[in-house]
C-alpha cells in the first residue's frame, strides 16, 4: 500500500506535528505499529529548474527526420523574455502556442539526469522539453506533456500545477490487517499511536428526483456470495480527465489515471478501502442487477478485453436479463464499460464472500486491487460512505447530479463479535503491568469500543472494519501494537513440558552408535543418482526420474543405499584407503501406483575386504546392541549381491533387510577391488523393537569351554541352517556359534563343502565337567548329522 502524507493529513486535523518534518521517524512509528514501511520517497521537490515554456515555432531539423527544432519562450526563466530559445525535440505532438514543461540547463530530472547544452546532428539544444514519464507523472512517454489551463510562461512547473512537496510511504500490509489497505485505516492507526484526533467528516450529497430506487434495482440470489450490495445513480456527468491533484495521488499510489469517473472510483477505493464499480447506466437495461453464482461454461469479456470461461465456483453480477456483466469482486465486464460518451453511471459497492473471490482470482489468474481487498475482508457497513464519497466527488469534479436515496440489498451480515478481555491475560502475554484504563485508552481510538467493564475484565466490541479480530488474543495484539512491543519486558516462557527426543530420533542415535561401535564411519551420499547407477549396482534400473533435477547426472531417486555407498568405497580406494567401512542412515524412494513414491528409511553398511560371514557377524553384533532378539537369516537371491552369498534378514517373522557379499560384477562396475560385505536394514521395525525395554539375561560367573566342529554338508544347505540347528540342540549350554571357515577340495567333491564352526559352551549355575562337554559335543554332532545329512570331519 502506497500512501501520501498529505492524504493522511486530511483525516487528522492539525496534521502530525513535528513528525511531518521527519519522514524517517514517521516511517519507524508506522513500522512499530506492524505497518512495515519498505520505502520512503519525498516527492514534489524534484522539479527545480523546470518551468512553463510557450511554443513559438516548430521547424524541421535539417539533418534528422525524427527530430524537430522547437523555439520556445521561457518568460525570462532561461532566456530574455520574448526571445526564442532553441530546443531539439523528438516528439511531434505539440502545436504553436502550446504550453509545455521545459527543463532548463543545470536542472536535474527525477531520474537523476542533469540537463546540459548539447549539439544534436549539428543543432544546439538548450534544454529539454519533458514528457509525463520523464517528470515522474505517469507512464506516458509518447509525447511532450501539454499543460492545460493558462499557467504563466516562465512560472516554475510545480507552482503552475499547484504541486506541493509530499512524502510517499510504501507499506507492506500483512494479510491480517485489511483495514490498512486504505488511507483512512493507516491514518487512524497512526493518529491513535501519536495521541492525535482522527476525524471522518460526514459526507453531504445534494440529491434530486427521481429516487434511485425507481431507476435501478438489486437482487441477491446467493446470500453466501454477497452479504450486502448497494448502488447509487449519478447523472449528467461531464466526462473528461480528473484534475491534476487527483491524478498525482493516483499515480503515487500505483494507479493509472483513465478518466474522471474511473479515477474517482479508484480514489474512493484507496481512500476508504471499499472497492466499488461503475456501470454505464445506459448499457444496463432498467438498471437491474442480479448477484448469483456463475454457471459452468458461461463466458464474460472483462475490462481487459479477454473472454473468460466461468465455473460454478465464480460469482457474477448480471443484468436484468441474467447475462453476466461483471466478475464479482474481481473485475467488471467490457459490455458496460465507462467511456467518453457516458453521461449516467450506476455505481455499486458490495461485500463479497472472501473465499469465493480468492478462488476465482487464483483460478482465472486475475488479481486486482479490488480482489485483494475482498479476499482480506472489507467493512460490511462501509458501503454507504463509499457510495456517498463517490457521489460527492462526481458532483465536485464532473458537475453531476445524484438521484436521491440508495439502492440497498442485504444478504445477511454476521455481527462483529464481542470479546471478553482479561487484564491478567493482557499483562501475561505482553509481559507488562498495564492498568485497565490504559488498555481502554489503547483500544478506543482505533475503534474497539468498551461495552462493559469490571475491575479486572472488559467486554470489547470489535469494529466492523476489523474482520481479522475475533478472539481475546487479537485484542491483546492491538494493545501490544499501540503500547509498543519494545516496551514489553523480555521473558522466556516457561514450557509446559521439557523437550525430549521422539522415539524415532532416539532410535536413530542408538543405531548410529551401534554401527560406530562396530568400527564403521558414517557417510552421507546424496539421494540422487545418475541414470545408469541402479543398473550398475545390479538393481532394477526403473527408478523415479526427477522432473527438474539440479544436474542431469543426478536425475534419478535411489531405490537402495547400495549405489551411494559403493561410490564412497570406490572413492576411498582411489585414495589408497583399501578397507573402508562405511554406513549410511537415509531414505530410499520406491516406485508405486500412488501419486507419490513409497519413502522408507533404511540403514546400510558396506565394508571393503569383508566376506559374507563377517557381514553376518556384523548383523548379529548390531542386533544384540539394539535388542533385536530372534534375528533369522534365510538364504535368498538378492539383486546386487553374490548369487550364493546373500540372505534375507527376518525379524519377528517379517523381512527386515538383507545381508551378504556384493556381486563381483557390481564391484567391477564400480572399480572396487576385493570383496565387500553388505548389510541393509529397515529402520521402522528397529524403532518399534527399541520401544520395548530390554529383558535381563543372567550372566554366568563360571568358565566357558570352546569347541570347534567341522561338517561336510551339501552346497544346497545354508550355513545359517546349521547354526540354527546347533543353537537349538545346545539350548541352555551353547552361548554362541561362529562360522570361521569354508573349505572345498576334490576329496570332498564339487557338490559339498566343509563348514567349520566355533561353539562356546557355558552353564549359568556351574562349571561344566569334561563329561558334560563331551556329552554335549556328541549331541550337537548327532543333531547336525541327522538334520542336514552331514558328516563330521
Amino acid at each position: 500500500m502506497r500512501v501520501l502524507l498529505s492524504w493522511m493529513r486530511e483525516f487528522v486535523p492539525g496534521g502530525f506535528g513535528e513528525l511531518e518534518e521527519q519522514p524517517e521517524a514517521m516511517a519507524e512509528t508506522l513500522t512499530n505499529l506492524g505497518l512495515v514501511v519498505e520505502g520512503v520517497e519525498e516527492i514534489g521537490n524534484s522539479w527545480d529548474g523546470i518551468v512553463v515554456a510557450k511554443v513559438l515555432e516548430l521547424r524541421p531539423h535539417p539533418e534528422a527526420d525524427k527530430i524537430q527544432l522547437v523555439d520556445v519562450d521561457t518568460g525570462g526563466a532561461a532566456s530574455p523574455a520574448g526571445e526564442p530559445l532553441q530546443i531539439c525535440c523528438g516528439a511531434f505532438n505539440m502545436a504553436v502556442g502550446d504550453l509545455v514543461p521545459l527543463a532548463t540547463l543545470g536542472a536535474v530530472m527525477p531520474d537523476g539526469l542533469e540537463i546540459a547544452r548539447r549539439k544534436l546532428r549539428g543543432e544546439w539544444s538548450n534544454g529539454m522539453l519533458c514528457s509525463a514519464i520523464e517528470l515522474g507523472e505517469g507512464e506516458d512517454a509518447d509525447g511532450i506533456m501539454v499543460l492545460a489551463g493558462s499557467p504563466e510562461v516562465g512560472q516554475p512547473l510545480a507552482d503552475a500545477l499547484g504541486i506541493e512537496s509530499d512524502v510517499l510511504f510504501d507499506i507492506d500490509v500483512e494479510g491480517n490487517r485489511p483495514d490498512a489497505l486504505s488511507v483512512v485505516g493507516i491514518a487512524r492507526d497512526l493518529a491513535a499511536k501519536l495521541g492525535l484526533p482522527f476525524v471522518l467528516a460526514p459526507i453531504e450529497v445534494p440529491s434530486s428526483a427521481p429516487d434511485a430506487n425507481t431507476l435501478a434495482s438489486v437482487e441477491i440470489v446467493d446470500q453466501v456470495l454477497c452479504q450486502r450490495f448497494g448502488a447509487r445513480v449519478v447523472s449528467n456527468i461531464q466526462m473528461g480527465q480528473s484534475p491534476t491533484w487527483m491524478q498525482r495521488r493516483l499515480i503515487a499510489s500505483g494507479q493509472r489515471p483513465i478518466n474522471a469517473v474511473v479515477d474517482i472510483s479508484n480514489y474512493v477505493m484507496l481512500e476508504l478501502g471499499q472497492p466499488n464499480h461503475t456501470y454505464d447506466l445506459s448499457l444496463v437495461p432498467d438498471g437491474a442487477l442480479r448477484v448469483r453464482m456463475a454457471k459452468d461454461g458461461e463466458t464474460l469479456t472483462t475490462l481487459d478485453d479477454l473472454e473468460r470461461k466461468l465455473a460454478s465456483a465464480d460469482g457474477v453480477v448480471c443484468n436484468g436479463a441474467d447475462t453476466p456483466i461483471g466478475l464479482a469482486g474481481v473485475m467488471g465486464g467490457a459490455a458496460t464499460e465507462i467511456d467518453d460518451s457516458t453521461t449516467s453511471v450506476l455505481v455499486e459497492a458490495a461485500v463479497w464472500d472472501r473465499l469465493t473471490i480468492a478462488k476465482s482470482s487464483r483460478r482465472l489468474g486475475l488479481r486486482s486491487e479490488a480482489s485483494t481487498r475482498f479476499e482480506r475482508g472489507v467493512d460490511p457497513y462501509g458501503i454507504e460512505r463509499a457510495l456517498d464519497r463517490f457521489c460527492q466527488l462526481a458532483i465536485e469534479l464532473c458537475g453531476a447530479t445524484v438521484s436521491a436515496g440508495r439502492v440497498l440489498a442485504d444478504g445477511g451480515v454476521k455481527p462483529a463479535p464481542k470479546v471478553d478481555v482479561r487484564l491478567a491475560a493482557v499483562n501475561r502475554l505482553l509481559n507488562t503491568e498495564l492498568s485497565l484504563d490504559q488498555v481502554v485508552g489503547y483500544l478506543e481510538p482505533i475503534g474497539f469500543e468498551t461495552l462493559s467493564r469490571t475491575s479486572t475484565d472488559l467486554v470489547v466490541q470489535v469494529p466492523s472494519w476489523r474482520p481479522d479480530s475475533s478472539i481475546e488474543a487479537d485484542i491483546i495484539e492491538e494493545v501490544g501494537r499501540h503500547h509498543g512491543y519494545e516496551k514489553s519486558g523480555r521473558r522466556v516462557p516457561a514450557p509446559s513440558q521439557t523437550g525430549q527426543l521422539s522415539p524415532t530420533q532416539r532410535a536413530r542415535r542408538r543405531v548410529r552408535r551401534a554401527y560406530m561401535a562396530a568400527g564403521f564411519s558414517e557417510a552421507l551420499p546424496l539421494p540422487f543418482l545418475a541414470p545408469g547407477d541402479l543398473a550398475a549396482a545390479g538393481l532394477d534400473e526403473h527408478g523415479i526420474s526427477l522432473a527438474n533435477p539440479l544436474v542431469a547426472e543426478e536425475s534419478v531417486l535411489r531405490t537402495s543405499l547400495l549405489p551411494g555407498l559403493l561410490k564412497a568405497l570406490a572413492y576411498n580406494q582411489s585414495h589408497r584407503v583399501a578397507r573402508a567401512k562405511l554406513f549410511e542412515l537415509g531414505h530410499v524412494y520406491l516406485p508405486s501406483d500412488a501419486e507419490l513414491p513409497v519413502e522408507e528409511e533404511w540403514i546400510g553398511a558396506a565394508a571393503a575386504g569383508v566376506d559374507a560371514a563377517a557381514a553376518v557377524q556384523l548383523l548379529y553384533q548390531v542386533g544384540e546392541a539394539l535388542n533385536l532378539v530372534g534375528l533369522k537369516i534365510v538364504n535368498k537371491a538378492i539383486p546386487g549381491l553374490h548369487p550364493t552369498r546373500a540372505a534375507e534378514v527376518q525379524f519377528r517373522g517379517r523381512p527386515l533387510g538383507q545381508v551378504g557379499e556384493v556381486d563381483p560384477g557390481v564391484l567391477d562396475a564400480y572399480s572396487i577391488e576385493g570383496r565387500v560385505g553388505w548389510v541393509q536394514l529397515m529402520l521402522a521395525p528397529m524403532v518399534q523393537a527399541l520401544q520395548s525395554p530390554p529383558k535381563m539375561k543372567a550372566v554366568s560367573k563360571y568358565p566357558s569351554s570352546d569347541l570347534d566342529l567341522a561338517f561336510i554338508v551339501a552346497n544346497k544347505v545354508p550355513a545359517t541352517d546349521v547354526v540354527n540347528t546347533l543353537m537349538k540342540a545346545g539350548a541352555g549350554l551353547v552361548r554362541s556359534v561362529e562360522l570361521f571357515d569354508v573349505f572345498r577340495n576334490d576329496a570332498i567333491g564339487s557338490s559339498s563343502r566343509s563348514l567349520a564352526y566355533r561353539l562356546r559352551l557355558q552353564a549359568i549355575d556351574r562349571t561344566l565337567t569334561d563329561d558334560e562337554v563331551t556329552s554335549a559335543r556328541l549331541g550337537l554332532v548327532a543333531a547336525v548329522e541327522k538334520a542336514h545329512s552331514a558328516t563330521l570331519r
